[in-house]
């Protein structure tokens, strides 16, 4: 817990990382988790070390050729490198998701802080407008602000914070709540501190952890609700290396070529697997679990 008066000294920080370290630590699904999403961070950064293919370059005379020395994943129906194409799809996944994934988390952090530190009026409207948007499904929510406001990343990282932003506010909110009435809090506010000065120094400090969890389990989401979007139509464009749209390319070629198919969708499976073992070993090693029931 922070003191009354100031936020911990860098020593007592460096402690309580040190200690949050050593919890996650002692959880093996956590660790596991964490190793397997690091691989996939190392392929994507080590994307143009790993392929000497260029994954857009069309190449009409090696259109559909099974695994070989060459092409150990084999070609696409344009001759791409399959290979080529999941490896740098990872970095598109990544960089897409973790943005969209911050973006949203940290919108819902702050407004969820904020509804269970003012309450009244403003909890109370705040909650009637989040059941409003949590009444539509995600993908349909995600379909319809790509419609209105066109494709591309920016347009795509947007869509994501407004589809899941409600869902972060109600979780963060039934943490914050939990803080909202120590001690340090009401000392804070006798200060005549501004809701920002508290939200930073009191309530952010003491909710870190479901903080964490919830960004380790939003962006396994986000990741399938990117790709299942590309897989539509409506996210990346053709010819970017792209799992969902890889996915959406070749299916009709399954058949001839299944690498071409299942070779993303098997990246994408072990990054969502690697994401929610994340998320399920820090809530266990952390003790979120109890608060994410209580909200």
């Amino acid at each position: 817990m922070t003191t009354l008066d100031t936020v911990p000294p860098p020593t007592v920080r460096g402690a309580r990382t040190v200690r949050a370290w050593r919890t996650v630590s002692s959880s093996r699904t956590a660790l596991v988790g964490l190793a397997i999403v690091a691989v996939h961070v190392l392929i994507a950064l080590l994307a143009p070390l790993l392929t000497s293919y260029d994954p857009i370059a069309n190449d009409a005379n090696h259109a559909l050729l099974g695994p070989s020395w060459s092409h150990w994943a084999g070609t696409d129906q344009y001759g791409r490198d399959v290979l080529a194409r999941v490896l740098y799809g990872g970095r598109y996944a990544l960089g897409i998701s973790v943005t969209a994934t911050l973006l949203t988390v940290a919108l819902g952090t702050v407004i969820g802080c904020a509804a269970a530190l003012r309450g009244g009026w403003f909890d109370d409207v705040l909650g009637r407008v989040l059941d409003a948007i949590l009444s539509i499904p995600s993908v349909l929510a995600l379909l319809v602000v790509v419609t209105a406001l066109g494709t591309g990343p920016a347009v795509i990282v947007l869509a994501v914070a407004i589809t899941y932003v409600p869902q972060v506010v109600r979780v963060v909110r039934g943490a914050a709540l939990a803080v909202v009435p120590a001690d340090y809090v009401t000392a804070a506010r006798a200060r005549g501190e501004s809701t920002w000065s508290i939200l930073r120094r009191e309530i952010l400090p003491n909710i870190t952890d479901v903080v964490c969890v919830e960004f380790a389990m939003r962006a396994s989401w986000v990741v399938l609700l990117i790709s299942s979007l590309s897989f539509l139509g409506f996210g990346a464009d053709p010819p970017t290396p792209d799992w969902g749209l890889m996915v959406a390319e070749n299916r009709t070629a399954i058949t001839v070529v299944p690498m071409a198919s299942l070779a993303p969708i098997i990246a994408l499976a072990t990054l969502v697997v690697g994401l929610n073992l994340a998320a399920d070993g820090l809530s266990k090693a952390w003790g979120v679990d109890r608060i994410r029931e209580g909200s």
